[in-house]
């Protein structure tokens, strides 16, 4: 066909242009051809340059492409084809941060171009813009559903739910088996928090068109909210198997791996990512963070490194770097970290990433003061952005030890579900439960899984709307069926991360202490470990520690000691309440005589002392805490007393703690 294009005689230029434009889709080598005969004739024929652009792209050759379609672009800077063909080149070339503003030019002259529409959705969604990735996945959705459709759409784009909801419940009336009308409202319930019911209308959607991608999409995202991890895998795999280029779902892939603990294939997803964006500093951003989980340190640095040469300003990165025990900054990196705080676009939030980082590179270079300051401004900064309120934690403690008595569970004695198999390890960040995790999961019938937040929505399923008075009081009024179905519920929500199939695993959420009672209530068997280490290395370290969510009383040193003191109240009163259902591990005695403490904490599991759980080092599971590094080593001493650097920064903290701190490693 090639050859038949080029040996025809072109007598008139724009039926050429014209056959040229039908071969692309075709016989690109035979498009470009015959754009190449057309350029000889007529060589400023913008049309023979946008069709020769074109079908070099589709040849494979996007350097060349590219030298033709940036000054067509340029040229032609109304024309969509032009825009969004120069995107795509840009995309393939690995420059994808260079292609949002030709994308963006290109459904603005063609809003229905739903190609345009999710290539820039994927490109603002891995570099972190959710919200207008968002917007531009509404637009998609627009471009494709059926013109009765379009003012629904058009109304779930712009928000107005309400609006969106009336529209398609008249279409529904008239049509209830229509699988576009069902998609498009069961987005709109999602919005509105409505989730079982966006279920079941999925569900029907795709019963009646199992090929609706946008739908099975949606529907995979909705399970990943409603935490069924697993069968949000199995759609996006679905998703997937039809349609191998959805960066959308591959994103998706990724964070539910993640949840399933799956971190190899999780890393692997992001590797995927990398070879469609390898300029994206937040694709690279994220595949360091699966590779440090892995344990893979050298790669992880890698990584970050490749982050920070693409975005010198990402502070998550920098952080992460300074949060590698083992990594250590030279004055240019320092220099490019202050360089990122003193930018005048930097927000809050980093802001304080960087001040941690600058904390830790002057504390191992021996700066303990100016190491407090920072570390003490990246606290104010997220103390400030939150609203913790010590009183309530006090508050729940005082509840949970007035309700939580022997007598209440001498009555509810054979309530729960007498399931042997979850252990769970509390107490406060930075104790060193990490270590024991690691150590117990080096058990041959022990299995570690991670810090899992089932207990808490338990909590907050009890507590309803009400938060601050319905827990713990709720559980009172549970009658015995609810209290065991809340047991089977843990074991079946917890089975998916259970993949090695061994008798025991490992609940690790530190924030589980303030449910002990409700945990021996559902679970009577369950094993509770609480592992403690002295208040003022515990926490200072996480005070220097930037969480950046879930441990709110972290970023205040008199925060800090309060929590800690109400943490040993409430463990000493389940000691007197429940005896022997808690076994403490302190961890300075875990450090100087590691045997002998493993030994106990195994006589508690009921389970015989294995010696691979003494070279809890070599085990090669992943680890997403803070303390991925040193489990991965043996045993050292040399950081227990590293506050005692800090110590004349220390007043607050040890005001607050009280007796506590006199008393440890006992309450007072």
């Amino acid at each position: 066909m090639a050859s038949d294009a080029v040996q025809t005689p072109i007598t008139d230029i724009p039926a050429a242009v014209t056959r040229a434009i039908g071969l692309l889709a075709t016989d690109p080598s035979a498009a470009a051809a015959l754009a190449r005969e057309i350029l000889t004739l007529s060589p400023d024929n913008t049309d023979g340059r946008l069709v020769l652009g074109s079908s070099l792209r589709a040849l494979g050759d996007p350097g060349a492409a590219h030298a033709i379609l940036s000054p067509l672009a340029d040229t032609l800077p109304a024309s969509w084809v032009a825009q969004f063909e120069l995107a795509q080149v840009l995309l393939t070339l690995g420059r994808s941060r260079e292609a949002p503003a030709p994308l963006a030019r290109a459904v603005g002259l063609n809003p229905g171009l739903a190609a345009g529409w999710r290539l820039l959705g994927d490109l603002q969604l891995i570099g972190g813009q959710v919200g207008a990735a968002q917007q531009s996945y509404d637009r998609l959705l627009l471009s494709v559903v059926p013109s009765r459709l379009r003012a629904a759409a058009e109304a779930l784009a712009e928000g107005t739910l309400e609006a969106a909801e009336r529209l398609l419940r008249a279409v529904a009336a008239n049509d209830p088996a229509a699988a576009p009308a069902m998609h498009l409202l069961a987005e709109t319930l999602a919005r509105q928090g409505r989730l079982a019911d966006a279920e079941t209308l999925l569900t029907h959607a795709l019963a009646a068109a199992p090929n609706l991608i946008l739908a099975r999409l949606s529907y995979a995202l909705l399970l990943t909210r409603l935490g069924r991890h697993e069968a949000a895998l199995a759609e996006l795999d679905q998703v997937l198997a039809r349609d191998p280029a959805n960066q959308r779902a591959r994103m998706a892939r990724s964070a539910v791996l993640t949840e399933l603990g799956d971190y190899a294939a999780a890393a692997a997803e992001t590797a995927s990512l990398l070879t469609v964006f390898p300029d994206q500093p937040r694709a690279w951003l994220a595949h360091a963070i699966g590779l440090r989980t892995l344990g893979r340190a050298d790669e992880a640095i890698a990584a970050y490194r490749r982050c920070l040469e693409l975005d010198p300003g990402c502070s998550e990165a920098w952080w992460s770097l300074a949060n590698l025990k083992s990594y250590r900054f030279t004055p240019q990196a320092r220099a490019a970290v202050e360089a990122a705080l003193s930018a005048p676009d930097v927000t809050p939030e980093a802001q304080a990433n960087l001040h941690f980082t600058l904390g830790k590179a002057a504390e191992d270079d021996g700066g303990y003061a100016e190491a407090f300051d920072h570390y003490a401004r990246g606290n104010r900064i997220e103390h400030d952005r939150r609203a913790y309120d010590p009183a309530l934690t006090t508050a729940l403690v005082d509840a949970s030890t007035a309700l939580f008595t022997p007598a209440f569970f001498a009555k509810r004695a054979e309530w729960g579900v007498p399931a042997a198999d979850p252990i769970f390890i509390v107490g406060l960040p930075r104790s060193g439960s990490t270590l024991v995790d690691q150590i117990l999961a080096s058990h041959p019938t022990i299995e570690g899984t991670r810090e899992l937040h089932d207990i808490q929505a338990f909590s907050d399923w009890i507590a309803g709307p009400n938060r601050a008075q319905g827990y713990p009081a709720g559980v009172s009024s549970m009658p015995a069926d609810v209290v065991a179905q809340l047991g089977r519920d843990y074991l079946s929500r917890t089975r998916p991360l259970r993949k090695l199939g061994r008798p025991m695993f490992i609940d690790k959420a530190p924030w589980n202490f303030l449910h002990v009672g409700l945990i021996h209530l559902i679970l009577p068997k369950a094993k509770i470990v609480d592992v403690r280490r002295h208040p003022l290395g515990c926490c200072f370290s996480a005070f220097k520690q930037h969480f950046t969510q879930g441990f709110d009383f972290a970023y205040d040193l008199e925060d800090l000691g309060r929590y800690y003191a109400d943490y040993v109240r409430l463990m000493a009163h389940f000691d007197a309440a429940l005896p022997g259902v808690v076994h403490r591990v302190i961890y300075e005695d875990l450090v100087q005589d590691t045997e002998a403490e493993v030994r106990r904490l195994l006589d508690y599991l009921a389970l015989p002392y294995d010696p691979a759980c003494l070279r809890f080092f070599d085990n090669p599971r992943a680890v997403a805490t803070p303390s991925s590094e040193q489990v991965r080593r043996p045993i050292f001493t040399d950081a227990m007393d590293q506050w005692r650097h800090f110590e004349p920064w220390l007043d607050p903290l040890k005001t607050a703690l009280g007796p506590v701190l006199a008393a440890y490693p006992s309450p007072p």
